[in-house]
């Protein structure tokens, strides 16, 4: 897969799948644009980039909010001229199950998961039409498709990303725009260890993922970025609207 002169535009990038994503395509001869909520951890990711001689632009922004989406998107173009793929991961993961959900995390998992995904689509599909094409790659979920206790928030959410994935595919059609979903099972990110070691019981609550996982251990972030990076490529140029599920057989 070479990436050379691409433009990429990863929103949720500042750790784990995110970052990982970035590293790799900036490897491959891609024009990186980081986003990320935060400063500091889309600033770390900018410089690893730069320490590998890769090209990247880092835009802080919440994607839930339209003015930080429009702006992101001109940046992005005012900088490179164009939006060559979308990679969209940045989300919230809200715990509670659905007696004991706050509406705070229902309004902040949608708000992000869904509508900062639609927003961001929507902006950068309009600027995909109007230079020709793309590609938009959608960051989904195991919990799409099985059902997982304690998220039931969030595996509503990622559902929705994927019926969204469908959809576009369909309306994008006449644009040249390709859009497909890659679903992770459980990836021991940065979060997840901390989660892991910060819990009451870190050794029953590891015992607790593994226990799911077919292949007794968790996907790595470099394993779910190499799909992001093949649904996105040239030479998957035939694949649109479809759900790659990077689960180790949990779903199974």
């Amino acid at each position: 897969m070479d990436f050379t002169n691409k433009v990429v535009l990863i929103t949720g990038a500042g750790a784990g799948i995110g970052r990982e994503t970035a590293l790799q395509y900036a490897a491959k001869g891609a024009k990186v644009v980081v986003n990320a909520i935060g400063n500091e951890r889309g600033k770390q990711t900018a410089e690893l980039i730069k320490e590998k001689g890769g090209e990247v632009l880092f835009i802080q922004g919440d994607i839930s909010k339209k003015s930080d989406v429009e702006n992101m998107v001109n940046k992005t173009v005012q900088a490179y001229g164009r939006i060559d793929i979308l990679v969209n991961n940045a989300a919230v993961v809200a715990a509670g199950t659905i007696e004991n959900t706050s509406e705070e995390d229902i309004d902040r998992t949608l708000a992000v998961n869904i509508k900062g995904t639609y927003l961001t689509s929507q902006y950068v599909a309009k600027q995909m039409r109007e230079q020709g094409g793309g590609v938009i790659v959608h960051v989904g979920s195991v919990a799409s498709i099985k059902g997982h206790h304690d998220r039931s928030i969030y595996s509503a959410s990622k559902g929705a990303i994927l019926a969204l994935t469908k959809s576009m595919a369909l309306e994008l059609l006449d644009a040249n725009i390709r859009v497909n979903c890659v679903s992770p099972g459980t990836t021991y990110t940065d979060g997840v260890h901390n989660r892991i070691e910060t819990s009451e019981d870190p050794e029953a609550l590891k015992s607790m993922f593994l226990a799911r996982q077919p292949m007794n251990r968790l996907a790595k972030p470099e394993e779910i970025a190499h799909s992001i990076l093949f649904a996105s490529c040239d030479e998957a140029a035939f694949m649109n609207g479809s759900n790659i599920v990077i689960d180790g057989g949990t779903s199974l």
